[in-house]
């Protein structure tokens, strides 16, 4: 039996580690592939407090440790089910079960990809999921963007700010995001508006250097890039947890922001709950407030 079950071992499941050995309770992180999320794949972090360069794998590695060296439990299995009995919280994984008091759900959230050969080996090399992230990487250069909702074109004007020159490359003839900002975006002279198209390759070497776009009609352009930013949404990891918490209809838990959701003793904390921003920051934040409650609920018990 543990005090606390968090599921999940990126910034914010290892942060709500953290802080629930420093509350002296006992804490297992269940993770179903590597410690660290997706920010293990960031090659320069610098939007973090404090903290002026680091990677994204010695950011997590540093997080793993201090988690450990604190006494946390951390184990790699993947949780297939979570079962509410009352003051007790069964986790059932690929290997075996687990019972616990409360349970935080730090499970994130996976980026869509285009399903173009190759993308994957350019993550961190010309490919991005996270323009605030790595938009700095680009300044005085040439990115596109896909994508057709309001993160794809905030992620175009905020690009925009830094690079030379931003292709917005969407599917369809007309955007699902705001109007207001489309204005915005059309009133920017480094912005060019590629629609009805749709990206069929990646053109690189090293690093990527160019990509091939593909119209509805037919006729195929050749885009000289530096970056390509992917803003054609994400998936958040609840799929398991559907039967139990309230998830809103693209699958985010729905939770306050004390990170509590509608059952009590279990809470969520980062990229897979509805939230304005999804930022390495806040996830450590949610992480701290989730094992916070977590910690109030069972002196409460």
């Amino acid at each position: 039996m543990y005090d606390i079950i968090i599921v999940g071992a990126g910034p914010a499941g290892l942060t709500a580690a953290i802080y629930a050995r420093r509350a002296s309770k006992k804490v297992l992180v269940l993770e179903a592939k590597a410690y660290g999320g997706q920010i293990i794949n960031t090659p320069d972090i610098e939007n973090y407090p404090v903290v002026a360069h680091i990677s994204g794998f010695d950011f997590a590695t540093n997080l793993y440790n201090q988690a450990k060296d604190l006494g946390a439990e951390i184990v790699m299995e993947k949780v297939t089910q979570l079962q509410d009995l009352g003051e007790e919280k069964k986790i059932v994984t690929t290997k075996g079960e687990y019972r616990a008091k409360a349970v935080i759900l730090a499970t994130g959230s996976e980026n869509r990809k285009l399903g173009v050969e190759g993308e994957d080996a350019l993550v961190g090399r010309g490919v991005s999921y996270c323009a605030t992230c790595d938009g700095n990487f680009f300044r005085k250069k040439t990115v596109a963007v896909v994508g057709g909702g309001n993160t794809a074109l905030e992620d175009a004007l905020y690009l925009a700010d830094l690079a030379e020159k931003v292709y917005l490359i969407h599917r369809r003839d007309a955007f699902r995001g705001e109007e207001g900002t489309v204005e915005r975006l059309q009133a920017r002279a480094n912005i060019e508006f590629v629609l009805n198209s749709n990206v069929t390759r990646l053109i690189a070497e090293k690093r990527l250097k160019a990509i091939e776009v593909t119209n509805k009609d037919g006729s195929v352009r050749e885009l000289a890039v530096n970056g390509l930013f992917v803003a054609v949404g994400r998936i958040p990891e609840n799929q398991s947890f559907a039967q139990l918490i309230d998830l809103d209809p693209s699958g985010y838990a729905i939770a306050s922001e004390n990170c509590r959701t509608k059952v009590p003793g279990i809470f969520v904390a980062g990229d897979n709950r509805v939230k304005e921003v999804r930022q390495l920051v806040t996830a450590a934040s949610d992480g701290a407030v989730a094992a916070t409650e977590a910690v109030k609920y069972l002196a409460a018990l």
